[in-house]
């Protein structure tokens, strides 16, 4: 799935969840927020698709995913950027401290 797909998926997925999406422009890369009652992910307009990916992703797991239907490649994705996040190789299992 390319990434311009993959952000599309995203969007989708985040509004199936109740999240609006917004996209600006400004010194950071994005994240979850709640403003005025509303759930909304910000996104940095001038960064790079996969960092914009990876935001999204991260951002629709710190709301769960877990009641809604992901498609299969979708899901993958999102569960392997956070395991990444979290310094892991997401499929394989392998953490940093298993590789030193």
């Amino acid at each position: 799935m390319n990434q311009e797909l993959l952000i599309k998926e995203l969007e989708e997925l985040a509004a199936q969840l109740g999240i609006k999406v917004r996209y600006e422009k400004g010194d950071f890369d994005g994240g979850y927020c709640i403003l005025k009652d509303q759930k909304i992910l910000m996104v940095n307009k001038r960064i790079f698709d996969n960092r914009k990916t990876s935001v999204l992703a991260q951002g629709i797991y710190e709301i769960g995913i877990e009641n809604v239907f992901v498609k299969p490649a979708v899901r993958q994705y999102i569960e392997d950027e956070v395991a990444r996040k979290k310094g892991e190789a997401g499929k394989n299992g392998i953490t940093k401290e298993k590789i030193k």
